[in-house]
């Protein structure tokens, strides 16, 4: 026969508390969106890394696009087909510092 004690012991072991939230399913919704913003939040940083341009990127041109030269720009317009040839060397020769007449 199994005392009263052991079978009071084996009724707490497995009672979930006191019948407050945790008992009226709010428990595991809140363990549910918790979880939700952890992998969120891990993927979010998972992505921001892997859209960051790499040094080598941003050397070439990558996020230092503001920095470009003024013959850098002149050429892009003229592949672009912005200005002619005339006006490009003409734009150029001025850049380099001589007159072009």
């Amino acid at each position: 026969m199994v005392s009263a004690n052991k079978q009071r012991e084996t009724a707490m072991m497995y009672w979930s508390g006191d019948g407050g939230w945790a008992d009226s399913g709010a428990g595991y919704v809140l363990m549910v969106l918790g979880m939700l913003v952890f992998w969120g939040a891990i993927i979010a940083a998972f992505v921001f890394v892997l859209r960051q341009p790499s040094r080598q990127d941003r050397s070439a041109g990558g996020m230092v696009s503001a920095h470009r030269t003024a013959q850098q720009v002149l050429a892009e317009r003229f592949a672009r087909g912005e200005i002619d040839e005339t006006e490009f060397e003409s734009r150029l020769a001025t850049l380099h510092g001589q007159s072009r007449l």
